[in-house]
């Protein structure tokens, strides 16, 4: 099918077209958005299979609120612009998830490790995260265990460091990144 450019079409003949579901359009469509999908979510720790799933979840989005009536265009753009910003967003949710961040961590935290028994695998994690928490500094060691382990609030470590509530935020993420380096090592 020869590629067809959907810039030559107004919003309106972009909305009747995907109603019909012309599939040229639709073809259109994704081959105009999904190279900037995915430029942008691998260049946020995604990959290609992450930018494709997170690309039809937003599609799927568009195309229910343009048959629905819910979409209302408001420049020569606006479609193509929902749809980048529909798949920002759910990239978005994705890496503030509890799922994402438990990946990131086991990822990150057993770098080149072999597949062995569940136990043994465990005793390996739980050894490279202790030498790597030796290695950081008194007051992130003491910060990030008393989060992750003890459970104490962002509100109550920034009490008892004497930080105001964003500055334990933003000290929690420098040294769980520090903490990464020091694991990829």
């Amino acid at each position: 099918m020869p590629k067809v450019s959907i810039t030559i079409f107004s919003q309106e003949e972009l909305l009747l077209a995907l109603r019909e579901n012309k599939r040229e359009i639709l073809v259109a469509l994704y081959q105009e958005v999904y190279p900037k999908v995915q430029g942008y979510i691998l260049q946020n720790s995604g990959d290609i299979d992450q930018a494709k799933d997170i690309f039809q979840e937003a599609f799927l989005v568009v195309w229910q609120q343009v048959n629905t009536g819910e979409f209302v265009p408001r420049n020569t753009t606006a479609l193509q612009g929902f749809l980048f910003q529909i798949a920002k967003n759910k990239w978005l949710d994705w890496l503030r998830s509890n799922k994402f961040r438990k990946e990131v961590y086991f990822e990150n935290a057993t770098p080149n490790i072999e597949e062995t028994d569940d136990e043994d695998q465990y005793e390996l994690r739980l050894g490279i995260l202790e030498n790597a928490l030796q290695d950081l500094g008194e007051t992130c060691r003491e910060l990030l265990k008393s989060f992750y382990f003890q459970k104490v609030s962002i509100q109550d470590l920034a009490e008892k460091f004497g930080w105001t509530s964003q500055t334990a935020k933003n000290n929690k993420y420098r040294c769980m990144e520090t903490l990464r380096k020091i694991i990829k090592k």
